[in-house]
């Protein structure tokens, strides 16, 4: 299969020559291994029980086999981390070790921190645009550097495409499957995560349906800021013998760090001129696509509205998971942009402020996002966007609202309305 060039390409492109060790962070599927084996020379899985034996064996192995090296699945063998620090300690030139690993390590486990010698990027599942649907004409790049930008282009794209993409998920290996495949292996996946990826980790699921009702109830919660409390008792309705919450807390844990929980985190600007702000997460799964499955809702369920929402989220689920798959696209760009991706919410009893999401760059400036799904913009829509412009001035880069519509442009008032396939990185 040809390999699928990704955004984060660009990065590796201009950091890799010039940094001897590059860490993949990402979920499992979401493409590291393909990404960073474009760039190896050697390929040490240790997924592989004799890959890892030679490791284990031998302290200086990586350091003795052709480069660049691949460690992939670094975490099984987390001492490996320490000998590839070492190893930059000794020799700082570039382009020598990729590590990629689809989880942090197991709490307890100690390794050096790799700060000043190994660099860590994100991977995340296939942004919209890196998907080739159509060629986006709106940069996130250039709205986020300010001045706004000519913003037009036109979208062939439906609200039904959407929701196709939503279902077939950004994993690369899955998406491309039929439609009955594809269900099969996010049934997998969703399998995986209980029965191998938490225990290959450190984690003992004694009550493996629990964790998994506890999965579909925070999939119902996707792109709300519901309480973990709430998602808790989604988990477990009339039952006498509930999952305790310290347990609760300890599934979302380990959950993250085996990045298949993405939370956002609320957007809190230093030197904060806004008053009374939120403090919690916005929640996702790594793709909606899982939060669908699990949730057993296909195409023609959420076109007619099926899936049950958890209070303080979108209107509908579409409307939930439409706004999960803009987050893990504008992801995607922000970190290609080294930037930071919060939400926005104040806790105004009498009239709270509500921002999707807002990205951040180095130079403390920002973007602020609303979704919409639907292709009309009103005023009604961005009446929290110019909110956001009154307060904080000059900070403000841009203001986008993401639609399922056809047109990209601008209004009079200066915020853009770009559909959701013609954004790019």
């Amino acid at each position: 299969m040809d390999y699928r060039r990704r955004v984060v390409d660009d990065t590796l492109d201009e950091m890799f020559p010039h940094l001897a060790a590059i860490a993949l962070e990402g979920a499992k599927g979401v493409g590291k291994s393909a990404t960073a084996g474009e760039r190896a020379a050697t390929v040490v899985n240790l997924a592989d029980p004799r890959r890892r034996a030679a490791v284990e064996l031998d302290w200086d192995y990586v350091t003795t086999v052709r480069p660049p090296v691949l460690v992939d699945e670094w975490q099984l063998y987390p001492p490996v981390w320490d000998r590839v620090k070492k190893a930059v300690d000794e020799d700082s030139s570039g382009g020598r070790y990729l590590l990629a690993g689809s989880a942090n390590v197991a709490p307890g486990t100690r390794i050096h921190s790799g700060a000043g010698r190994i660099i860590s990027l994100r991977m995340r599942p296939l942004s919209v645009a890196e998907r080739g649907l159509i060629d986006p004409t709106v940069s996130f790049a250039e709205l986020l550097a300010g001045g706004r930008p000519t913003v037009r282009g036109q979208s062939s794209v439906t609200p039904g495409d959407y929701v196709d993409e939503i279902l077939a998920s950004g994993f690369p290996g899955i998406r491309e499957l039929p439609a009955r495949l594809r269900a099969q292996q996010l049934d997998g996946y969703l399998a995986r995560i209980v029965e191998r990826e938490l225990p290959e980790n450190g984690v003992e699921v004694r009550r493996p349906a629990a964790l998994r009702r506890w999965l579909a109830a925070y999939g119902a919660a996707t792109s709300s800021t519901a309480t973990y409390t709430t998602i808790l008792d989604a988990a477990t309705p009339g039952e006498s013998d509930k999952i305790s919450r310290a347990t609760a807390d300890s599934y979302r844990n380990h959950l993250e760090r085996i990045f298949v929980v993405d939370p956002v985190e609320a957007w809190i600007p230093v030197f904060n001129p806004l008053k009374k702000l939120g403090s919690s997460p916005k929640h996702h799964l790594v793709d909606p696509a899982l939060a669908a499955r699990i949730a057993g809702v296909d195409r023609a369920g959420l076109l007619s509205g099926d899936g049950h929402v958890l209070a303080g989220g979108a209107a509908t689920w579409l409307g939930a998971l439409f706004e999960s798959l803009v987050t893990q696209s504008v992801r995607v760009y922000a970190d290609a942009a080294f930037a930071r991706v919060g939400h926005l919410r104040t806790r105004d009893s009498n009239y709270p402020r509500e921002v999707d999401l807002v990205v951040e760059g180095d130079d403390r400036r920002v973007v602020g996002i609303e979704v919409k799904l639907a292709p009309v913009v009103t005023d009604r829509d961005v009446r929290h966007l110019l909110w956001l412009r009154d307060q904080l001035g000059d900070r403000v880069a841009d203001l986008v609202v993401v639609t399922t519509g056809d047109i990209a442009y601008r209004r009079a008032d200066g915020i853009a309305v770009v559909p959701l396939a013609l954004l790019g990185p």
